[in-house]
């Protein structure tokens, strides 16, 4: 497998850098690949888990596509480690424009693939930008109102994230400053997950340096209002769920499984949410599933 190609294409806000994974079969000359966009979890850098399978669905046949969001990584943009649902889909769509316009790709419709948090990210792109013609999504979290409640302390912990996102959205206006509290910390409550999760925290697995493991509290507003349930009825294009019960709630990705009004296919697995981003078998056995239906479906 050949190192990826650096790449750099306009999103609305900022110039977006990536990498562009491409099999050899494409570097050889030969007809150009199906591309696939592959996209992170949420406040990730591609380095982390996008870069992982991309690298696996090129040596599967595909041209794949991961990069850093704005604000994120080697992209630009501020404020930086911003989380935007609403801004990452439009990051996508320009994602979705630069590689449909690559010489190395095939033409027609394009996939995407989302880990975690990224199967919200590329179904809303899915639900509005026909060119997508298949989603393959790896542990997606999945999440709406009622399942915000259950994993934030209830209405009353929501309502508490929302009121610290208002104030620290006025500093950020008044000021510039942005308020940041970790991704990741087993010793601070305000932390967005407060728990010593070893791939965050290990340097030999997601605790690398690109990544500063910092999230904009003024975020949380938009993450908490993001109903990806709401999206299944309205996506016509095939989708592959990855999943398996020990990992991030499975009961989000059943509900928008039977709410999906086109083609739908469930593997259910094992392993820990974490086990997806990064280990053996998990990352193999699901790019295997997802190249599999990129291939009757693309």
């Amino acid at each position: 497998m050949h190192l990826p190609e650096q790449v750099a294409f306009a999103g609305d806000a900022a110039k977006l850098t990536g990498h562009l994974f491409l099999p050899d079969s494409a570097r050889s000359g030969a007809a150009p690949a199906p591309g696939v966009v592959v996209a992170g979890t949420w406040t990730s850098v591609k380095e982390q888990m996008a870069d992982r399978y991309a690298e696996q669905l090129a040596r599967r046949g595909f041209a794949a596509l991961s990069f850093d969001f704005t604000g994120y990584g080697e992209s630009e943009g501020e404020p930086r480690d911003l989380e935007s649902p609403q801004l990452k889909v439009q990051d996508l769509r320009a994602a979705v424009d630069f590689l449909a316009g690559h010489p190395e790709v095939a033409d027609g419709p394009l996939g995407a693939l989302g880990v975690c948090a990224g199967a919200m990210d590329v179904s809303a792109l899915a639900a509005g930008d026909v060119r997508v013609g298949s989603l393959a999504l790896v542990a997606p979290w999945l999440h709406d109102r009622h399942i915000c409640e259950e994993n934030y302390g209830g209405a009353v912990g929501v309502e508490a994230k929302r009121a610290a996102a208002a104030a620290a959205r006025r500093r950020y206006e008044e000021t510039g400053e942005v308020v940041y509290v970790p991704v990741v910390s087993g010793s601070d409550p305000d932390a967005a997950m407060p728990f010593d999760i070893d791939f965050y925290l290990s340097p030999q697995r997601g605790g690398i340096p690109q990544w500063p493991n910092r999230f904009a509290v003024m975020a949380w507003s938009g993450w908490l209002d993001f109903d990806a349930i709401a999206l299944a009825p309205k996506m016509n294009a095939p989708v592959l769920l990855v999943h398996s019960q020990d990992a991030a709630i499975p009961d989000g990705a059943r509900r928008f499984h039977d709410g999906l009004a086109g083609p739908r296919e469930f593997l259910w697995t094992e392993g820990t949410q974490f086990d997806f981003y990064d280990q053996s078998p998990q990352v193999g056995l699901a790019a295997d599933a997802a190249a599999e239906h990129f291939a009757r479906t693309l």
